[in-house]
């Protein structure tokens, strides 16, 4: 059976799919990951095929503000939507779309018969228990809680608008509006699993059936990969660090970021290590080391704390490893992440990216590595992680929706 994941966005928005993928290829399922090109090393080292998809993310971590953020996203999916029909041949048995592709997946489930089942990395669905993940708001009550999560969702339709035109029109399907073929996957309960924890997010009571949170899937990594020499030295040569990276974010900040971060390392007395991401984050001192790419599944145990822009990938690494959090969310669905990781007691509250300096990171260091709370729910959290095995609940779904 040929399964195809259909996934676009930045590498948090990407990368955990290669570890579903994996899973399924042991499985015995036949897997390939569409993506764009910058993604293509990731689904090979996988052991996934690859099927390209024709837009580009890059420069992305540098918008910062919601209009910004809508027009981007918008010339994003529009170059999306040209090539999706393309990644799709006629031997794909299931569709599996991530929240990115969905509103794009669901045209050539109609127009093809392919089946698809959602896996996305986000709630998108509203509810009264929060607000919805792109507004970053805080709790407006339950009422007012759903209202504004069916209005993001209708913001979002719109951002489809004109890949959703185009498309429709090249696989000779009739017109209809993205919000329209939105309601009509509700109303056929569409299937949606969720690969986040329900340690973070537990499942909203008032969401409708055929929407299950599963656990994460983590990012495919070399079982036989081992941390570099000279990182391993530097983990050796003292205290327990603390990381900062910002991962695709903050593309053009890196020397006020650095800056930042080393005063704020002294400041709190504590050893660090910058990991240079799109920002180039750099420093480098006795207690200070600078890192490219690590997994973080081979990194994170090791550290005392983790300063990161609460991407949903992240936010979950430093869970699983039973390490607290600072959270500095920059957009898009960081602030959500950022206040659930706090309201779990694993983080300090949020310094917003905007709003930091060497004084507020420092203080939020101090807190976070020196009170033990932040490190015992962190702790308690990873427990209840080790529970979920978000892939083997994919796979058993799958199993039950293609025999079906």
């Amino acid at each position: 059976m040929r399964i195809l994941i259909a996934a676009a966005g930045s590498r948090g928005d990407v990368a955990p799919y290669t570890g579903l993928g994996a899973a399924l290829s042991r499985a015995g399922y036949d897997v390939a990951l569409a993506a764009t090109d910058a993604f293509a090393p990731l689904a090979h080292d996988a052991g996934l095929e690859f099927r390209s998809l024709p837009a580009d993310t890059r420069g992305q971590g540098e918008v910062t503000g919601k209009r910004d953020l809508m027009r981007a996203a918008a010339a994003f999916i529009t170059d999306l939507g040209q090539g999706f029909a393309d990644a799709v041949d006629k031997g794909t048995d299931l569709l599996l779309l991530s929240t990115t592709t969905a509103p794009l997946g669901w045209h050539l489930t109609e127009a093809t018969g392919t089946p698809s089942l959602g896996v996305y990395l986000q709630p998108t669905a509203p509810t009264g228990d929060f607000p919805p993940v792109v507004t970053g708001s805080r709790s407006l009550g339950r009422l007012a809680n759903r209202a504004t999560g069916r209005f993001a969702l209708r913001m979002a339709d719109r951002v489809y608008t004109q890949a959703v035109t185009q498309l429709r029109h090249r696989l000779a399907l009739p017109p209809a509006s993205p919000s329209e073929v939105r309601r009509r996957q509700e109303q056929a309960n569409w299937p949606i699993l969720h690969g986040f924890s329900t340690a973070l997010v537990p499942r909203p009571s008032d969401w409708r059936p055929g929407l299950d949170i599963v656990g994460n899937w983590w990012p495919h990594h070399d079982p036989a990969e081992r941390l570099p020499s000279e990182l391993e030295d530097f983990l050796s040569a003292g205290p327990r660090p603390v990381l900062i990276g910002f991962g695709s974010m903050a593309s053009g900040n890196g020397e006020r970021l650095s800056e930042i971060a080393v005063q704020a390392l002294h400041r709190a007395g504590l050893r660090g290590i910058l990991q240079a991401g799109n920002a180039h984050l750099a420093a480098d001192g006795d207690d200070v080391l600078t890192i490219g790419d690590i997994p973080h599944a081979l990194l994170f145990p090791r550290l005392a704390a983790v300063v990161h822009h609460a991407g949903a990938g992240t936010s979950a690494a430093a869970l699983r490893a039973g390490v607290p959090a600072v959270p500095v969310p920059v957009t898009a669905d960081q602030p959500f992440w950022a206040r659930r990781l706090a309201t779990v007691g694993a983080a300090t509250d949020p310094i917003p990216f905007r709003s930091l300096t060497a004084e507020r990171l420092a203080d939020s260091l101090h807190q976070v590595v020196k009170q033990q709370t932040h490190s015992r729910a962190a702790a308690q959290a990873a427990q209840h992680m080790a529970t979920e095995n978000g892939a083997g609940k994919a796979i058993k779904a799958i199993q039950q929706l293609t025999d079906g």
